[in-house]
């Protein structure tokens, strides 16, 4: 059997390139000069067609995965990081689990984070917590503080995220401290994600975590972070957050 390479995923997200698709999507992920997404390059693949065609490559050699993720195509990236996940969850199952496997896959990820090439909301939104989170959950968590602490955008929102792993596995530990951390940060993607898993802390997690996190800090939290975190909060609890502001 032909192993697959990182130009076989290219040609057949090629295929399914809609040049419609790649203008609404230029603009929806802001790539305009001077937006969050500058320079970043659509071919028109949404998501589905995108998963369609890495359920193909899930084999991917490593080596492949970089490749896509050094190129200037947004879907291109996102495909090598939906391939990323796939094989970290593979070996994170009990009936294949690979510790070695593991902790390549987590410092090949953690290095194309370094390298700036997860750099949009939803390449970050879709590998950090499956990866980043599933790896760092029983390990020491400095590192999500490093990642937030450099004030990059994409790297704080890859932090942010990270905790969303914890979250689903009943530990909401993490995304409070960093939260508190953060709450200067008023750029929409920070405060959507702050605010995002605050909300998930409440509803997956406990939610008097959640409302006291907000007694105590919602007079210094931005209005889209509360919103967000205040969410499925009664109508009387989330008027009452607000008024502290």
């Amino acid at each position: 059997m032909t192993q697959s390479s990182a130009p076989d995923v290219i040609e057949q997200l090629a295929d399914l390139a809609d040049p419609a698709d790649a203008v609404h999507l230029q603009r929806f992920f802001k790539t305009a000069p001077g937006e969050y997404g500058e320079g970043d390059v659509f071919i028109g693949v949404r998501v589905p067609k995108t998963r369609s065609v890495v359920k193909k490559h899930v084999g991917l050699a490593l080596p492949q995965i970089r490749l896509l993720l050094d190129s200037d195509v947004h879907e291109h990236r996102l495909a090598g990081l939906l391939i990323l996940v796939a094989q970290f969850e593979k070996v994170s199952r009990p009936k294949f689990f690979d510790g070695e496997g593991r902790a390549r896959i987590a410092g090949f990820y953690l290095t194309a984070v370094e390298d700036g090439r997860v750099n949009n909301w939803d390449l970050v939104d879709s590998s950090a917590g499956q990866i980043l989170g599933g790896w760092l959950y029983d390990r020491d968590r400095r590192l999500i503080f490093e990642l937030s602490d450099s004030g990059d955008l994409w790297r704080r929102r890859v932090a942010l995220l990270t905790t969303y792993g914890f979250i689903t596995r009943g530990d909401a530990s993490t995304t409070l401290e960093l939260a508190a951390q953060v709450l200067g940060d008023r750029r929409d993607l920070t405060q959507k994600a702050m605010g995002w898993m605050l909300r998930e802390v409440g509803k997956r997690v406990d939610r008097d975590l959640l409302t006291g996190f907000l007694t105590e800090n919602a007079a210094d939290m931005g209005r889209t972070a509360l919103s967000y975190a205040c969410e499925h909060l009664t109508a009387d609890e989330r008027a009452h957050f607000r008024a502290a502001r």
